[in-house]
């Protein structure tokens, strides 16, 4: 089986991987020449465990191939698969000018049938956008071929991606037709051998099932970071309160951890965009917009922290450990990490960062407005104060007495809850952390 995908950023260079890894014949086209051309050189773009390997197993094996031109490939494949970017406009709707344009390169180059699968994600309607202008293409070449668009947003998590794609809990596809949903069955099945979990739907409630699940997990982690603000106030430990009510089978354990807020590249944009949708069809969701709101006011927090242990900022040193939005990759979109550093900057402080694997990204972010280090215990040296914004496992168990005697201060702000109170008080630290 033959397929392409358009778009070698996060989502379409993981899911091209993985699809020829069980033996698909996959061409990843990208518009950026010279991201193809190190591609092909087996140079990657993002940081995701295991997947370099990949990469350039499957393209040393012959199955995966890189291609500025999609024109040149269109007519050997069955499914092209568009998985190009969907940035935010200003009043948060989804950008589709990349998905448009890959539905007009495909009606301008196809011969034969092919489905068009929409893998990026896209507000609920996109389709019926797509079709068009693919139709308005082959009207303009005066010809009919039949073709089927299908929608099939990924659910991969960063830092995870390879093993959600090659073992997914569930693959949702919306279809058209039996015909499309046979060719969308063969392509999956082998991912899914053992239980075979492709849930088919209408292609509207595809659309829409990658916006709402992505809100519910965010719901659920602006709910505990509510919670864990009044627990302060209140006296009570947001830890003992999330075992408490995570035992719940109707709630469950998932997502329930307070924290100074969630980023990447998902949820705050999934989240503006369906509260767009919501808007431009008249209806107003209120939990929604809570949602990002308390959000917002989350990332803010760690620093609150710090500003009011230290009382004063100007030339204080204060050393941030962890810039990614998460653990396992060097995503920085909508980290928290940024908002803590350009407030700090603001005051006057003086800022030094580490992260395993995110320097880079930061440096290419922020230049030289901060200072980099070259692990977490080079970071704290002089540091009046320490805040951990992203738990990387190397953070989890460090040497406390070489950190208190770098340190010049001895402030820990934990913004994810990852370190013991008892055990930094026995140190000498004075200890901060979110929802206690």
């Amino acid at each position: 089986m033959n397929i392409a995908i358009v778009g070698t950023g996060y989502v379409g260079l993981v899911s091209g991987t993985c699809f020829a890894e069980v033996g698909i014949d996959v061409t990843c086209v990208d518009i950026d020449a010279q991201k193809i051309e190190n591609l092909k050189q087996g140079i990657i773009p993002i940081y995701e465990p295991g997947l370099d390997e990949l990469v350039c197993r499957n393209q040393k094996e012959g199955r995966l191939h890189f291609t500025t031109d999609l024109s040149s490939c269109i007519n050997n494949v069955e499914v092209v698969f568009s998985a190009v970017g969907t940035p935010p406009d200003e009043d948060g709707s989804a950008d589709l000018k990349y998905v448009l344009e890959v539905a007009r390169t495909f009606g301008q180059n196809i011969n034969k049938f092919a489905i068009l699968v929409t893998k990026s994600t896209v507000p609920v309607g996109t389709s019926k956008k797509i079709r068009a202008v693919i139709e308005e293409e082959l009207k303009k070449r005066g010809v009919k071929i039949p073709f089927e668009v299908a929608s099939n947003p990924e659910f991969l998590k960063e830092g995870a991606a390879i093993k959600d794609f090659m073992s997914p809990d569930r693959v949702v596809i919306g279809v058209e037709s039996e015909r499309s949903r046979k060719v969308m069955e063969r392509l999956y099945r082998p991912f899914l051998l053992n239980n075979f979990r492709v849930i088919f739907m209408d292609i509207a409630s595809a659309e829409m099932t990658k916006y709402a699940a992505n809100s519910m997990l965010a719901t659920r982690i602006s709910f505990m970071n509510d919670i864990a603000n009044l627990c302060e106030l209140v006296g009570a430990d947001v830890n003992m309160v999330r075992k408490g009510i995570g035992t719940d089978i109707r709630i469950g354990n998932k997502f329930l951890y307070a924290g100074c807020g969630y980023g990447g590249s998902c949820f705050p944009k999934d989240v503006k965009a369906l509260i767009h949708t919501g808007k431009e069809h008249g209806y107003h969701m209120s939990i929604i917009e809570a949602v990002e709101k308390v959000n917002e006011q989350q990332k803010e927090v760690v620093f609150n922290k710090l500003k009011k242990a230290l009382k004063n900022l100007s030339n204080k040193r204060i050393a941030i450990l962890g810039l990614a939005f998460k653990p396992e990759t060097d995503d920085m979109r909508e980290a928290p990490a940024l908002v803590v550093i350009n407030r700090l900057l603001e005051s006057g402080a003086d800022v030094v960062v580490y992260d395993p694997v995110a320097i880079d990204e930061c440096k290419r972010r922020l230049g030289d407005k901060v200072k980099y280090a070259k692990d977490m215990y080079d970071a704290v040296i002089d540091a009046d104060a320490i805040a951990l914004i992203t738990e990387w496992k190397q953070f989890r168990v460090p040497s406390w007495s070489i950190i208190k005697k770098a340190m010049r201060g001895n402030i820990i702000v934990d913004g994810r809850n990852i370190y013991d109170p008892t055990e930094l008080a026995e140190e000498g630290f004075e200890y901060h952390c979110i929802g206690k």
